[in-house]
């Protein structure tokens, strides 16, 4: 019998040590080469001939130069590689797989992500995207009607229509203040929030950082001053979760989502969502199967079956980004916002609609080129330069979205710069 199962095998093209490869040799084998490029990571060094080298790691379309990460980010060459590896496993043995191979796996990708925020395990759920969140916790809130949720009017609709359909529908009245397009203090900003707060507010949605012009929201401040009323604060930080460092448990947020395939380079399709261990009692899952009986915050990931080999391309990515160094992205970031905009700084016709000061504005930045239409400078910048960007109509920004993503490098930001002026004086 034996030797039959042999033979039956070596008819598959496997053998029959290949057939009982183990989760943590299949783990090991589909990030070799990641761990290999993190070894050459370890290094000081931060010239840019290194972030020349970290640009190699992408492959985008021939003659495309991406400044739109804000919009999607790509994943390096070798995540690529590892999460179409898990695939394959997969595919290859899908129950096992599917239902428990995996599941020590999965919970070091919920470690190394609480690592990342530095929160516990258990207050980390991985879902599938930001917007998924935010309906997580706009359709789990016990609001009554009358109650009030502030929401500023740049949040992304992504983070606004969750709140509409469950909550505004039941009488939940929605507070939109007017943010500042170029605040000079953190101060100016909390201050738009204490003047919105009133005894009926229970809840404050906020970006952490807005993607129509790249501002960063000052959650610390605004999260002490809510709960000192007892107000709940939820965060989109899809634009700020791996751009810069953070600590949740300093900002002291009740609810966190964020979309793990921007800023963190991830496969498409994986989300965090962190849930203080305090605020957990509020939520609901959107979703509910066999094991409905969870306690933990992994009741809000029940999905029975789900995209597996991205959640551990998302622990490869998480990897990846851990081996570049969070403080040396972090410091690139703001060291290629600097480089823009003094670039353009004296520019007559190119004004920039981001604020200056690096505890309002990281790697996004918008710009305006007087006397053009914003359409007609991105449909420009992409036909004639191969230049990808979002272009930024609403609130009379009227400027493109420009994202400083780690493959950016400072020829990038020239061969922009001179488009830009091309483009303003054409």
């Amino acid at each position: 019998m034996a030797n039959n199962r042999r033979d039956f095998l070596r008819t598959l093209g496997i053998g029959t040590a290949a057939a009982m490869t183990s989760p943590s040799q299949i783990w090991a084998k589909s990030t070799a080469d990641l761990q290999q490029t993190i070894g050459l990571f370890k290094t000081e060094d931060t010239s840019e001939a290194f972030w020349e080298t970290i640009k190699s790691q992408f492959s985008f379309a021939e003659g495309l130069t991406y400044f739109n990460n804000g919009s999607l980010g790509a994943s390096p060459k070798i995540i690529r590689k590892a999460t179409n590896q898990f695939r394959d496993t997969l595919d290859d043995f899908p129950s096992k797989y599917m239902w428990g191979g995996w599941d020590e796996e999965k919970e070091m990708v919920r470690k190394k992500t609480a690592s990342l925020f530095s929160v516990s395990e258990e207050e980390i759920a991985l879902i599938h995207n930001t917007t998924e969140g935010m309906n997580l916790i706009a359709r789990s809130l016990d609001l009554q009607e009358g109650d009030e949720i502030i929401l500023a009017d740049h949040e992304h609709s992504s983070a606004v229509s969750p709140w509409k359909v469950w909550q505004e529908s039941k009488g939940i009245t929605l507070v939109r203040p007017t943010l500042p397009i170029l605040p000079e203090s953190v101060d100016e900003l909390v201050e738009v929030f204490k003047k919105s707060i009133t005894p009926k507010t229970k809840v404050i949605s906020i970006c952490h950082m807005i993607n129509t012009n790249g501002m960063i929201m000052p959650i610390k401040e605004i999260s002490k001053m809510a709960h000192e009323k007892g107000i709940l604060v939820a965060v989109d930080g899809a634009q700020a979760a791996g751009m810069f460092t953070f600590d949740l448990k300093d900002i002291d947020c009740d609810f966190y989502t964020v979309s793990a395939h921007k800023w963190l380079f991830s496969p498409k399709g994986v989300g965090i969502f962190y849930a203080k261990k305090e605020s957990q009692k509020h939520l609901k899952p959107l979703i509910v199967a066999r094991g409905y009986k969870d306690t933990s915050i992994r009741r809000l990931e029940n999905y029975n079956t789900r995209n597996l080999p991205e959640v551990l391309g998302f622990g490869a990515a998480l990897d990846y980004h851990d081996g570049i160094g969070a403080k040396k992205i972090e410091a690139r970031t703001y060291e290629l916002k600097a480089y823009f905009r003094n670039a353009i700084k004296e520019h007559p016709k190119l004004v920039l609609k981001t604020p200056a000061l690096d505890s309002l504005s990281a790697g996004i930045q918008i710009v305006e080129v007087l006397g053009k239409d914003v359409q007609t400078v991105k449909d420009s910048l992409f036909d004639d330069y191969g230049i990808d960007c979002r272009p930024m109509s609403s609130f009379g920004l009227n400027a493109v979205r420009l994202s400083f993503a780690i493959f950016i490098t400072k020829k990038d930001i020239d061969r922009l710069v001179m488009a830009l002026d091309t483009i303003a004086n054409s």
